[in-house]
């Protein structure tokens, strides 16, 4: 087995980190305050090739392996979550889903500017009564003929206020169930599309989350991804991958706060030394380091599996759930090293803290994962070491 990062992925880990440190890092508080969405700082992404990493570069992308997007990601994701998921839905749920899936007409359409940031873009599964259930969409996709008419209404759309264009999920055949649904291609600025107010959050504050109404939207027949009724298949087939963004994400957000924790113990003291030296706060460390790397390693183990064509679905789940719940353990622990200035904003972990409870709820909960998980041992595919060949039974 073989740990060593390519020269390549090194050289992208350090670009993302400089980036994140020199650029990001600056105004990332008041962003956060401000709810101020960061435009300049995702064209500035966009010209370091960051929204369309694992594209071919036949569409403008910059043909990179999966491994090589979490590193960027979770370099990112330890100054700016929000930036980060940008970065993510735009890599991972639609640029993906459109190279996967699209066709060729598609690609050149869209693809081409998606991937170069001149476009972001928006994945619009969730809905007021269809978050974990994916299944139950009530955004109806009308077959008219050589259009769909589009009605419906999305919630907690990632880049909802800045995207020119929305993969949506929408039903067309109600009684065959999922097996009904369409994804469809619509631009942002036809006529029937209307932008919510943005989303006043928690965490990721500076990112655009709106919900998005669709009224009597023509969408044309040639802007649907797939045969008809693919629709359910694509939006999970794209969100086990979006899972690893999300679990980069996560890991980042958890290193970021380990390493401002293990700077701050060294510089602050009490009782006549570093408060490092005390044991409570270094087994705080120890446990914070542990975990974070075992994260690593199964985020890292699952871009892996991706980037060899084989299955990823269990390992992709099993990243994103531990990934987000370490991210959140460890947030609040970094809050606690840091005593009375961990609470204050000037400190950053506190926004970390607050940035990290969204990784165990978008793309699927820490109880949908489960659910992956467990139906995935339980139905016999086994969970199997990638260093094995066979399971002994």
């Amino acid at each position: 087995m073989f740990f060593e990062l390519t020269e390549e992925q090194m050289a992208v880990q350090q670009a993302a980190r400089d980036f994140a440190q020199n650029i990001l890092k600056p105004g990332v508080i008041e962003r956060d305050r401000e709810m101020k969405y960061p435009k300049k700082e995702v064209r500035q992404m966009a010209e370091m090739g960051f929204l369309g990493m694992m594209v071919s570069p036949e569409y403008g992308g910059g043909g990179m392996d999966t491994i090589s997007y979490v590193l960027a990601m979770e370099e990112i994701s330890k100054i700016d979550a929000s930036c980060s998921v940008i970065m993510s839905v735009n890599n991972s749920l639609v640029c993906w889903g459109l190279e996967a899936f699209g066709t060729e007409a598609q690609k050149q359409k869209y693809l081409t500017k998606l991937a170069t940031g001149e476009w972001v873009g928006a994945f619009c599964l969730s809905e007021p009564e269809a978050g974990s259930d994916a299944t139950s969409q009530r955004t109806t996709a009308e077959d008219m003929g050589d259009y769909y008419l589009l009605n419906g209404t999305k919630n907690w759309i990632t880049n909802g206020g800045t995207s020119k264009v929305h993969l949506v999920m929408a039903q067309t055949h109600p009684e065959k169930e999922h097996r009904g649904i369409n994804c469809l291609i619509v631009e942002t600025d036809w006529e029937g599309v209307a932008i919510g107010t943005k989303e006043d959050k928690l965490g990721i504050r500076a990112s655009d989350t709106n919900s998005i109404m669709y009224t009597d939207v023509k969408v044309p027949k040639k802007n649907r991804i797939g045969d008809d009724g693919f629709g359910f298949k694509f939006a999970m087939s794209t969100l086990n991958g979006g899972r690893i963004g999300i679990a980069a994400q996560a890991l980042g957000i958890a290193a970021g706060a380990y390493e401002l924790s293990l700077a701050y113990s060294k510089e602050r003291k009490a009782f006549g030394k570093p408060i490092s030296e005390h044991q409570a706060i270094a087994f705080k460390l120890a446990d914070m380091a542990t975990e974070i790397e075992a994260a690593r390693l199964l985020v890292y183990r699952a871009a892996w599996l991706k980037d060899q064509q084989m299955d990823y679905s269990t390992a992709s789940a099993m990243a994103k759930l531990f990934a987000s719940e370490v991210a959140m353990r460890h947030t609040v622990e970094a809050v606690q090293i840091h005593g009375g200035y961990g609470y204050v904003k000037e400190y950053h972990v506190e926004r970390l803290m607050r940035d990290a409870k969204i990784t165990q709820i978008y793309e699927g909960t820490s109880e949908v994962q489960r659910i992956v998980i467990s139906r995935s041992i339980l139905q016999g595919q086994l969970y199997v070491p990638i260093w094995a060949d066979k399971v002994a039974v």
